[in-house]
């Protein structure tokens, strides 16, 4: 039997920024709008109590920052709707990079007073790289910032795409009235309510209509039209084949906090996004119409639940069906593998699903086969391609505080770098554990939660180095050779690849020009030469 009927209903998308743009009350304003949560509040600073439904560790309460992806499903107006909700620090871009794999669309959220930031432009090259469909939403127009106009045009020159706005905003911080919908020719009127639905909403399909002057008053009326004239003739009419090319980015305006603008966005993303697609894998396309099924671990996350040591492997359904209590192979591992409690998600909130089809994302209980990148399926020998490990841009020794909880310290650190935390590198002598980030607050983060979690305490001391290559070489006399002279920089990662860790660009170039036969990969994404 098909699945035609189940793919079409889902929507699977992640939500990008630059941090503190509005991405995480924006997600928990979707949430409330789909009816999967009753009211929301907003994680401004660490004083606040009520933390935001989509950050569920510990350290992201008390930071008020998200760190980890985290998967949230509900039903909006007959769709399926998986949102993926992405950290916006940078020093989380990895984790961030990886969920970008799993998703078919994403909405891009950038704060209007700060527009297109360095993590935005990076996050936005990812999706461009894959062509993903990118809705564009224009936070915190309740607050004065860049003028509309100026904005758009700021999109298109660092984000290297073109826009079309959908929506329009009246006014900006004090003067803000509500946003015109162009792509439903509606003007939506909203009260600020931070903690529900507003239903305060008017609805007037003509802009030429008095009644607009009646309700926003003259001057910001004649604004208005004057606008809509300009963006007519500026950006060509909205073409959907063209934003599912990722060609032209859609631009929505609004104020998540306020729930100004959100509802427009989310009904609109319910109408012009993609259904699930198909993914590469080394063999061949799959498509989500494949009947067999299929689906590959962009995920893993130790003690989700800090009252159970459990470990989820999240995993993105590609085609066919996923049923529970069926055999799957573990093509990693060549292995059969069936699932008794495979999960669904509400931020912490899980539930045992029977079913899933293409675009969903579950949760599998694992107890140590999956590794990121992992691909189930049903019994073909096919893997997914997907996004590799960079190398760290700060790599620091990690030391042991407490000798007798060593046992702890392994399984916590292996634990955490399965997850994609960070990378982690074995020298020798002494098996000295050097992990390797692209940010230092990955660092708080490891030694939070090593502590709170496996009850492993530890510091960590910086090593000097530039740069993580990983070495491969058919010249086994060569490669022998570079290891006796560079022994004191050579080290194994966590799956016992040989990695160089150069202590600056100038030795990293002397090595590339005295040992040719040597390539010196820069991301992990290679195959071993035999």
């Amino acid at each position: 039997m098909s699945n035609s009927v189940e793919i079409e209903k889902r929507r699977t998308f992640g939500i990008i920024s630059h941090p503190d743009a509005g991405k995480t009350t924006l997600t928990e304003k979707l949430l409330l709008f789909g009816g999967a949560i009753q009211s929301a509040g907003a994680v401004k600073n660490s004083k606040i109590k009520k933390t935001a439904t989509s950050d569920f560790m510990e350290i992201e309460k008390q930071r008020g920052i998200s760190v980890a992806t985290s998967v949230m499903a509900f039903n909006y107006k007959g769709k399926q709707i998986n949102i993926l909700d992405t950290p916006g620090h940078k020093d989380f871009a990895e984790d961030t990079f990886r969920t970008l794999t799993a998703v078919d669309s994403v909405i891009l959220v950038v704060d209007v007073a700060n527009g297109v930031e360095a993590q935005t432009e990076r996050l936005m090259e990812v999706c461009r790289m894959r062509n993903t469909p990118v809705i564009i939403f224009v936070n915190k127009l309740d607050r004065d910032g860049k003028e509309a106009f100026d904005l758009l045009d700021e999109l298109e020159s660092k984000l290297n795409i073109k826009v079309c706005p959908l929506s329009w905003p009246i006014g900006m911080g004090d003067r803000f009235k509500g946003v015109y919908n162009i792509y439903k020719k509606e003007l939506n009127l909203f009260s600020p309510n931070k903690t529900g639905i507003s239903d305060d909403v008017k609805s007037i399909a003509d802009v030429s209509s008095k009644e607009i002057d009646s309700i926003i008053g003259e001057n910001p009326a004649a604004e208005l039209r004057e606008e809509l004239e300009m963006i007519a003739g500026v950006y060509n009419p909205f073409d959907r084949e063209t934003y599912l090319s990722g060609e032209v980015a859609p631009v929505f305006f609004g104020s998540a906090v306020n729930n100004f603008g959100v509802q427009e966005l989310l009904n609109a993303f319910c109408e012009i996004s993609p259904s699930p697609r198909g993914r590469e894998s080394d063999q061949k396309m799959v498509n989500p119409d494949d009947p067999k099924f299929s689906g590959f671990v962009f995920k893993i996350h130790a003690n989700l639940d800090p009252k159970h040591r459990d470990r989820i492997a999240f995993l993105r359904i590609v085609s066919g069906k996923f049923e529970r209590n069926t055999f799957y192979n573990h093509v990693r591992l060549n292995k059969k593998m069936k699932f008794p409690n495979p999960t669904s998600f509400m931020a912490q909130d899980k539930s045992v699903i029977d079913e899933a089809f293409p675009g969903d994302v579950i949760g599998l209980y694992d107890s140590g086969n999956f590794k990121i990148g992992d691909t189930l399926n049903e019994g073909e020998k096919f893997m997914y391609k997907g996004v590799p490990s960079f190398s760290p841009e700060i790599f620091m020794e990690l030391e042991n505080l407490d000798p007798m909880k060593s046992k702890q310290l392994d399984k916590g650190v292996k634990q955490l770098m399965d997850e994609g935390v960070a990378q982690l590198f074995i020298q020798q002598p002494g098996s000295r554990k050097i992990i390797g980030t692209v940010g230092m607050l990955q660092f708080e983060v490891i030694s939070y939660r090593l502590e709170h979690e496996y009850g492993a305490k530890c510091r960590f001391v910086p090593r000097n180095f530039h740069k993580a290559c990983w070495i491969t070489t058919t010249n086994h006399v060569m490669l022998e050779e570079f290891k006796r002279a560079k022994a004191r920089y050579i080290a194994l990662d966590k799956d016992d690849n040989l990695v160089f860790l150069a202590e600056t660009q100038f030795l990293l170039q002397m090595a590339e020009q005295d040992y040719k036969d040597i390539t010196f990969h820069k991301t992990s994404a290679f195959k071993l030469e035999v």
